[in-house]
């Protein structure tokens, strides 16, 4: 994650701010209460994985906007990730640089909207 924050800040030409959960249910607390353009999640992050995380934040009554983008264990939980309302997905392991472009093009979407 480290290098694909690096390789996004380059991109933009700015410092940007990341921040990590130790598990899903903070994870969904800290992205309810911040409102971070972008989310990364793991699918089998503890308490609360991905598709969880996804489905609570698009769910919610003040429902969560910014980017989901989450890790997969396995191609064949793809079709988990849509449903989830996650914006795109990669199989372990992601290449950090493919991961950094597709954020940068989905944040840029999002905002030109």
């Amino acid at each position: 994650m480290a290098l694909a924050v690096r390789s996004i800040e380059r991109a933009l030409g700015q410092e940007i701010r990341f921040r990590a959960a130790k598990n899903g249910e903070l994870g969904i607390a800290a992205a309810m209460r911040d409102r971070p353009h972008v989310i990364v999640a793991d699918e089998i992050a503890s308490r609360a994985g991905a598709f969880a995380l996804a489905k609570h934040l698009r769910d919610a009554a003040d429902p969560y906007t910014g980017v989901i983008v989450i890790l997969l264990e396995r191609k064949h939980d793809a079709w988990l990730a849509g449903w989830s309302g996650a914006d795109a997905w990669f199989v372990k392991p992601v290449d950090p640089f493919e991961l950094a472009d597709r954020v940068l093009e989905l944040v840029t979407e999002k905002e030109s909207a």
